[in-house]
């Protein structure tokens, strides 16, 4: 099969066209999956640039996304069948491989049925971002109806979904975004209202749409200056859920001020810990995701498919900043 090796720790360059041998299942409760299509987020390139997660794993698979169809089962699979369409968020941190390639295997638990209103492609972009937004909005900071939220980067892949799942929760929404089109493209999304960060402080313009009283919740998908700031945005006894580390300079006497809570969100932690039941939350994430999208309720919206050869330029274009929703790869193009 065709896949795109990470050879070494560096820039896109170090993605490499490899022919591998199919993955073979190696456990009674895994399946193989024949992928359609492999989702491109910015954890692959933090890992390509940094290192991997695990010790010893190079040359490796990267991309924790990946959608397809099943065309092997394990003898104790029971859940699925060759030819069910999947989704999954599985590899791609060094221990086992990722999805950019043609075939994986994975445990069939965390295969989850694709939602049946849309291709592979556009699955593969929605399990990392789709669980991330859904944890960071509902299971972290308990979003409910009435309240108002700052969603940084809403244009982005978290960004967009989180956009459209608080709404459906009922929140008020607003978004940063930079230029107009990106302002348009989340204001289609239901956001209420649109700070371009480039040309206003996001901090005045939400204290602003607040009345002074800054929002309930805080959703940083920036990190950096972007968290620091949004403590001064947000309401006495409110929440801030970062995706992102604070680092080391962060002054906290304005978030001790305020009684803020300080939330964190990474949705890779089942799979490093090896956490079955988190892992097993996830999919019902997904589940229910699923059934969303199927009702008209949610969309995901690509920004480009390349063929997997141009792993590397998608990279690079992540890296960038000039990336509106999802890159996808497609394994056979």
């Amino acid at each position: 099969m065709k896949a795109m090796m990470m050879t070494a720790v560096g820039g896109p360059v170090v993605l490499q066209v490899c022919e591998l041998p199919e993955p073979r299942i190696t456990a009674a409760d895994q399946v193989k999956v024949k992928l359609h299509g492999a989702g491109i987020n910015p954890i692959d390139t933090k890992l390509r640039g940094r290192g991997v997660l695990f010790p010893d794993a190079l040359p490796t698979i990267l991309g924790c996304d990946g959608a397809g169809e099943v065309v092997e089962c394990g003898a104790a699979v029971t859940s699925l069948k060759p030819g069910d369409a999947v989704w999954f968020c599985h590899g791609g941190l060094g221990r086992e491989p990722g999805n950019y390639a043609q075939y994986a295997v994975l445990p069939a638990a965390i295969a989850r049925r694709m939602p049946k209103t849309v291709d592979a492609l556009h699955a593969a972009a929605g399990p990392l971002v789709l669980i991330t937004a859904w944890e960071a909005l509902f299971d972290r900071a308990h979003l409910q109806a009435g309240q108002t939220l700052l969603i940084h980067a809403g244009a982005g892949g978290v960004g967009h979904v989180a956009i459209q799942l608080a709404k459906q929760a009922g929140a008020r929404v607003c978004t940063t975004a930079s230029g107009a089109d990106k302002a348009a493209f989340v204001r289609g999304l239901g956001a209420d209202h649109v700070i371009d960060h480039r040309q206003t402080d996001f901090v005045a313009a939400v204290n602003d749409w607040t009345d002074g009283r800054g929002v309930d919740v805080a959703l940083d998908c920036v990190g950096g200056e972007t968290f620091r700031r949004s403590l001064d945005a947000t309401a006495h006894y409110g929440l801030v859920v970062t995706l992102l580390e604070p680092g080391a300079d962060v002054s906290w006497k304005e978030a001790r001020t305020r009684n803020l809570r300080i939330g964190f969100e990474l949705m890779l932690t089942p799979m490093l810990r090896d956490l079955p039941q988190a892992r097993a939350h996830q999919g019902e994430i997904l589940d229910r995701c699923a059934d969303m999208i199927d009702a008209g309720q949610l969309r995901l919206h690509i920004g480009e498919v390349l063929p997997l050869p141009q792993a590397a330029v998608a990279h690079t274009r992540i890296e960038e900043g000039r990336v509106q929703g999802k890159l996808v790869l497609d394994p056979w193009a």
